[in-house]
């Protein structure tokens, strides 16, 4: 019977693995956690070690099976994965990595992304008319520079969910989510553009790539034997095809239609529109062609820095060894009025994704005197964020999607001070849903479509996300940060050269 039938769901963060188990209602029946650590060996560059990834997913597998009966244990029926992206490993046929992962926010490839932007390739136009730093192609061009004896060595330059998806099935496969949000596959062109990859010094580019890709929700095949029999799953079970976390996310938030913004709130912020038609855009990532939902472009905007300055300020300030250390400093915020008194901060503390797409930007606070204390630089770097956020929103607007409403997910929605402030300087109402691990509970949704229990996303994600509560901007708030926000424009441009 369809009621008997459950899904597991593992997303793979930026710094931990979380699987979860869940219904054809989206309730999670189990979950578990598992951190691991990421490295910083130069400045800018950022790297996880793989057999962390795996060795923290069994672990999480193991705690969540533990309480989970042999019954429902036979009766989940799919899985499926999605992870952080581009983070990428030269790996041997086996699938063992040759060295740590290069992870997403890392900003090595300075020189390789100015390379491929100088093409000025057509294939650009539907990433916004340049690459990121942070993309697939300046990473794959960086190992081949720096790295030549492990590119020569490597059989496959792949995604961290291609490794994870290898060992649950044992097959190496390719994300179209990945392919086309972060590699230039571009299905109504054809797919891969083999003059782009000539042009920009990957002519090798088929021997070192996954190039067979699958759609969000297609099967990949039947969970590898030994660890069914590890785990005493069911043999039968599927392997479903994902995504990139933020983008599966925004299955996991509802966001199955144009006027809805996606936006995953934690370490960093990812926005993510759907649009019918294809829009020329300026300052934003896209328009993607069907990564995620077919017959819909997929529009993105990113902060490179935001839970994670919140992190930098408890750590450095002496903050985050106190007892309830967020909820002290919410208490002091409270007391400040919006705009901290003077204080403007800059929230480009890894560089900036959209609209400036700057790795070179930096992070900043202006306007400091004897009277600020230490909780106005804390209410100044909240806001800093939130004016990144309302930056990216005026550029879908600008570019022709309406954003009508916010729909939140990731650790900053336990923080209802940050989550006001957020939707005040916007001026759009935020829905936060009740499994605020939307990326676990979106592939919990694919596996389901996947196992055809769904016939569809919009089908699953009307039986699956549940609607928890909604912070409503305060007009008048609003109006105060308005003439605030045009001041944190004004200060970057005016501090743009310097920063390069």
């Amino acid at each position: 019977m369809k009621e008997s039938k459950y899904f597991m769901g593992i997303d793979l963060g930026t710094q931990s693995v979380r699987v979860v188990i869940a219904d054809i209602s989206g309730n999670v029946l189990n979950s578990d956690e598992q951190a691991y650590e990421t490295l910083y060996p130069q400045a800018g560059w950022a790297e996880q070690r793989p057999s962390d990834w795996w060795q923290c997913l069994n672990a999480a597998m193991a705690n969540v099976l533990k309480n989970t009966s042999m019954g429902l244990r036979y009766s989940i029926c799919a899985v499926s994965v999605c992870a952080t992206s581009p983070t990428i490993l030269p790996v041997d046929e086996n699938c063992e990595a040759l060295t740590n992962a290069i992870m997403w926010m890392d900003n090595r490839a300075t020189e390789e992304t100015a390379a491929v932007n100088a093409t000025r390739h057509h294939v650009l136009e539907y990433c916004g008319g340049e690459d990121s730093v942070e993309w697939t192609i300046p990473k794959m061009l960086w190992i081949k520079n720096h790295q030549p004896e492990i590119y020569q060595r490597a059989y496959k330059i792949i995604e961290q969910e291609d490794y994870i998806n290898y060992r649950l099935c044992k097959k190496f496969t390719g994300a179209l989510c990945q392919a086309a949000c972060k590699a230039h596959y571009v299905g109504c062109e054809g797919g891969w553009s083999e003059d782009f990859f000539n042009q920009v010094g990957l002519s090798d580019y088929r021997d070192k790539m996954v190039l067979d890709v699958t759609r969000v929700g297609e099967v990949l095949g039947t969970i590898d034997r030994e660890f069914a029999e590890k785990y005493d799953l069911n043999p039968e079970m599927l392997v479903v095809q994902g995504g990139i976390d933020a983008h599966i996310g925004m299955l996991g938030l509802g966001v199955d239609r144009a006027g809805k913004m996606a936006m995953i709130m934690g370490t960093s912020f990812v926005q993510l529109c759907l649009s019918e038609q294809k829009l020329h855009l300026d300052g934003l990532w896209g328009p993607y062609d069907e990564p995620v939902v077919e017959k819909a472009w997929l529009l993105e905007g990113g902060q490179s820095s935001a839970g994670s300055i919140v992190k930098w300020y408890m750590r450095e300030f002496g903050i985050a060894e106190m007892d309830n250390p967020y909820a002290y400093m919410n208490e002091q915020v409270e007391k400040i009025a919006p705009g901290a008194e003077g204080l403007i901060a800059l929230d480009f503390f890894q560089g900036n994704r959209t609209p400036y797409k700057d790795p070179n930007a930096k992070g900043m606070i202006y306007g400091l005197t004897l009277s600020h204390t230490k909780a106005h630089i804390y209410r100044a770097l909240l806001e800093a964020v939130a004016f990144g956020t309302k930056n990216i929103i005026d550029s879908f607007e600008k570019n022709g999607s309406t954003v009508d409403t916010i729909v939140g997910c990731g650790g900053v929605t336990k923080d209802k001070v940050w989550m006001q402030i957020i939707s005040d300087v916007t001026g759009k109402p935020i829905i936060v849903t009740e499994d605020a691990g939307a990326s676990a509970l979106g592939c919990a949704i694919v596996a389901a479509v996947g196992a055809k229990v769904y016939s569809n996303f919009e089908e699953a994600t009307r039986g699956m996300v549940k609607e928890a509560y909604v912070v409503e901007p305060r007009p008048e708030i609003t109006a105060v940060y308005s003439k605030i926000f045009e001041k944190y424009v004004a200060l970057y441009q005016a501090v743009k050269s310097v920063m390069d």
